[in-house]
């Protein structure tokens, strides 16, 4: 389905460029067994983070709404840990996501979840020297067993020939194809579901999580050759300078967040964007950078629509998921 140039937004306008249209601030009222994506409606009207997310909701609406938009999700974080992995497939399965961009961490943890493992709720105040005598990792207030890593070892032992590959995308795509081929519990996976819809997933920094360390292990052990992780770059600009229309959505930035610019750079700049970040531009760091400033870089197109929400993604992901579910 294409958006109609004269189809109006299902949100409110964007706010006022200049004083010569100003535009009232609309007063919040919750009305009782309202649903969440008439929640993020109504902010739209509103003002700072509330305004934003409005806004990146209809984005995001329209990008998935556009039909040769080829839409790049990046995404760093202890996410998975936090609750967020079934909204990352929920996008994948409607096909809210067509490139995958993940720390090697993220992967790791829907990885564990794959293999039956958990992650538990705790508290950031526990001792850590207890958790440690009780084999237990922490992620701030989320508790782990360590346990996973003998375990994904095994994993690696039994599969290692059928996942060997020349690149980190591919050795992925393996994965999945063997969990989407596995259980129900591994089917319902981050991975798995990428295979299934055809997402190619990029892991830059795969040799920096525990899957990595996996590999590093097994290649030693079977003294094969490591993955060459150039290999993905032919694929990732590839699908960036082919793609007709470009959007993007960074949750955090980190790496995948640049390498996915990279590829806006190297082609035609995005025209839609969305960035859930919560670190401050003045460092000068790539996370904190407004997605404007990648106009600059001709990364991001002067006439796009871009926006920038600073506030914790395990809030915002859920409700701009539930804006798009009824509204797409």
């Amino acid at each position: 389905m294409v958006l109609k140039s004269n189809e109006k937004s299902k949100l409110s306008k964007p706010a006022a460029k200049n004083t010569g249209d100003l535009k009232p601030v609309k007063q919040f009222k919750v009305l009782k067994g309202m649903k969440s994506s008439d929640l993020v409606k109504e902010m739209a009207g509103t003002a700072y983070n509330a305004r934003a997310l409005g806004e990146a909701a209809d984005i995001w609406l329209q990008a998935c709404k556009e039909k040769d938009c080829v839409k790049f999700f990046g995404v760093s974080g202890a996410m998975v840990p936090g609750g967020m992995r079934q909204i990352f497939i929920d996008m994948i399965e409607q096909d809210m996501i067509n490139v995958f961009v993940s720390t090697g961490a993220t992967l790791t943890h829907d990885f564990i979840e794959a293999l039956g493992f958990s992650h538990y709720q705790g508290s950031s105040e526990i001792d850590d020297k207890i958790l440690h005598e009780k084999n237990l990792d922490r992620i701030y207030d989320v508790l782990m067993k360590n346990d996973v890593y003998q375990e994904m070892e095994s994993w690696f032992i039994e599969h290692f020939d059928e996942v060997n590959s020349e690149s980190n995308s591919e050795f992925l795509e393996k994965i999945g194809k063997i969990l989407d081929q596995s259980d129900s519990k591994a089917k319902n996976s981050i991975l798995a579901a990428c295979y299934r819809k055809k997402v190619p997933v990029f892991a830059p920094p795969l040799s920096n999580c525990g899957l990595g360390l996996m590999v590093w292990g097994m290649m030693l052990r079977k003294k094969k050759p490591l993955m060459n992780e150039y290999n993905d770059l032919n694929k990732m600009l590839d699908i960036a300078w082919t793609a007709k229309k470009k959007a993007v959505f960074y949750v955090t930035g980190g790496e995948p967040k640049n390498y996915i610019q990279q590829a806006m750079q190297f082609s035609a700049p995005a025209i839609y964007g969305v960035q859930i970040k919560i670190d401050p531009a003045s460092y000068g760091g790539s996370s904190g950078a407004p997605l404007k400033e990648g106009i600059s870089w001709g990364k991001m197109s002067e006439k796009g629509r871009f926006i920038d929400i600073n506030s914790d993604p395990t809030i915002i992901l859920p409700l701009i998921l539930s804006f798009i579910k009824d509204n797409l």
